[in-house]
């Protein structure tokens, strides 16, 4: 349940396949309306990343054992134990009201610590600090993981590496919209349209990961691409 089928090797592949690979922001565009709100300033943006990493970790983790233990497949037979008949209950349809349930206390949590803590930065993130509740990309990373069907390491590395990843293209974006302040960009392209291009060109840069296989574990591997491989192998000898 920890490790599953992974190995060392494929926690590194999986860590760098969701920051890089399949980046929530430049690869599956989710998260983008704080993407786009809160970039105008790099202090900002680290300071959304940072909320965002903490709270996708964190909520990411609980979603699993929810799906794990209450929402998921069989996750009830544990009451098996207490001498309950549990065969023929599904809470699966609970799945996405527990799942923004969890999501929605922990953001409650974070708004309370950065108002009390950092104050400028509360003002600053403004309404984007709470709707992270309802940011896309931190429900879709839970749901990611459990369709997945992550162990449990490979579920905290996942959830943990989409948050860096978040952060990253924030950052990155914002410190680009801070030198084209001061840059001779077109009239008609000033604003949302130049942030759009260099979004653009950043997922293309980042495309360039795509060759990166680290992620999938050897045992996940079809039948017939590990003959085929076998084969390749036998022939090379």
């Amino acid at each position: 349940m920890l490790m599953g089928p992974y190995e060392p090797i494929n926690l590194l592949g999986l860590f760098i396949q969701a920051i890089f690979i399949e980046n929530f922001i430049l690869a599956n565009f989710l998260g983008m309306c704080t993407y786009l709100a809160c970039s105008a300033k790099i202090k900002t943006a680290n300071g959304l990343g940072m909320a965002v990493v903490f709270v996708l970790t964190v909520a990411g983790t609980l979603n699993w054992c929810v799906n794990a233990f209450i929402t998921g497949p069989d996750a009830l037979s544990w009451l098996g134990y207490l001498g309950l008949d549990v065969s023929g209950i599904n809470l699966n349809f609970l799945q996405f009201l527990i799942f923004i349930s969890v999501i929605a206390g922990f953001v409650q949590v974070l708004e309370i610590v950065i108002e009390k803590f950092a104050p400028v930065l509360y003002m600053s993130l403004g309404v984007y600090l709470p709707l992270i509740t309802v940011n896309c990309a931190i429900l879709g990373a839970c749901l990611f993981a459990v369709t997945r069907e992550y162990p449990f390491l490979p579920n905290v590395v996942y959830v943990f590496a989409s948050g860096v990843g978040w952060w990253l293209a924030i950052a990155l974006i914002a410190a680009i919209r801070e030198k084209l302040r001061v840059s001779n960009v077109i009239p008609n392209l000033r604003g949302m349209g130049i942030t759009f291009i260099m979004s653009g060109l950043m997922s293309l840069a980042f495309l360039g990961f795509t060759g990166i296989k680290l992620a999938e574990p050897p045992t996940m591997l079809e039948p017939e691409n590990g003959a085929a491989l076998l084969e390749e192998t036998n022939a090379q000898d």
